[in-house]
């Protein structure tokens, strides 16, 4: 079927978060849109919206995500505008994003994936985590980020540390801590490499799920969209995530949850690592697997089950 594409007159309108991060992401799929069907930059509207957990005040206070809410914080009002005809599509971080989505709205589009890892930060010249003093305050709003620290180093003092990577530099520059963990994606899609002190390969702190991807949604009807969205999709992402995905919603993850996991391509086959925590970091349970690719989703399924077969009486009381 032809479709008549975005026009100046009646451009496609990019659904984002207002954040740099976010706006850098959007600028990231116009582009492949344009350069995909010769269409002109005014073709296409970048919408900025803000979501709940973009307020500026509970940012700044350090409010914990879990004290707002914890699916959809940073897609619900995107999601609303998306399905009121407001914008055409929108443009996510994978790792924000819940598993499944409202009826009427498809997420099935992924952009090539960025580096995974997380990045140390400091501004005190300290070049890694193990180099860390005891007691050292460490700055995350991540709840991942904080049991898998408290796993390895329960020496250190972690504090809520909230905003964009923009504010929590200032924060650091500030002293509100001694440093802070970014992912290596974000700051490589802002140009802003340099601010890492050392990124952390996996084998030493397993990512968030998704981390570094990019997910492009939208409207189950429109099929103009679907189309050219075609064009941008990534399989070999698809196919980590879907492992990843199907992980982290057997077990029920959400902004409460500590769940970290990482799926690679190897070979014909998908290699999936992940664990989980206690909040504390007192317990960690991690495991492995492989699959054909074309069994990713199972074995991120059956990954989740047998942790969850593992986990002691009341490991999950945090849910």
């Amino acid at each position: 079927m032809t479709h008549v594409y975005p026009t100046p007159d009646q451009p496609l309108k990019i659904g984002t978060r207002g954040s740099p991060l976010a706006l850098a992401q959007a600028f990231e799929t116009r582009a492949r849109l344009m350069a995909a069907f010769a269409l002109p930059e005014q073709a296409f509207e970048i919408v900025p919206i803000k979501t709940t957990g973009d307020d500026r005040s509970m940012i700044d206070a350090d409010r914990p995500l879990k004290e707002i809410g914890n699916k959809g914080l940073f897609t619900k009002e995107i999601e609303e505008a998306m399905l009121a005809g407001r914008i055409d599509i929108a443009v996510h971080s994978m790792k924000d994003m819940p598993t499944e989505q409202p009826d009427g709205l498809v997420l099935n589009c992924y952009l090539p994936r960025e580096d995974v890892r997380d990045a140390f930060v400091s501004r005190q010249g300290v070049a890694a985590l193990a180099d860390l003093p005891a007691g050292a305050v460490v700055g995350t709003s991540s709840l991942r980020r904080r049991a898998q620290l408290l796993n390895r180093r329960p020496d250190l003092n972690v504090v809520e540390f909230r905003g964009n990577v923009q504010t929590r530099l200032s924060k650091l520059d500030n002293g509100v801590a001694d440093c802070t963990f970014l992912a290596m994606a974000g700051l490589n899609r802002l140009n802003m490499a340099h601010v890492a002190s050392a990124p952390i390969n996996p084998e030493d702190m397993l990512p968030a799920i998704a981390q570094g991807a990019i997910g492009i949604e939208w409207r189950s009807a429109d099929d103009r969209t679907a189309e050219m969205l075609a064009r941008l999709h990534d399989t070999p992402t698809a196919q980590r995530l879907a492992a990843e995905r199907a992980f982290l919603a057997g077990l029920d993850g959400s902004c409460e949850t500590p769940i970290a996991g990482l799926a690679v391509i190897d070979g014909g086959e998908i290699w999936l690592r992940g664990e989980i925590l206690r909040p504390d970091g007192s317990e960690r349970l991690f495991d492995e697997g492989r699959a054909p690719v074309a069994d990713a989703a199972l074995l991120g399924q059956d990954m989740a089950a047998r942790l969850r077969a593992r986990a002691p009486a009341g490991f999950f009381d945090w849910h």
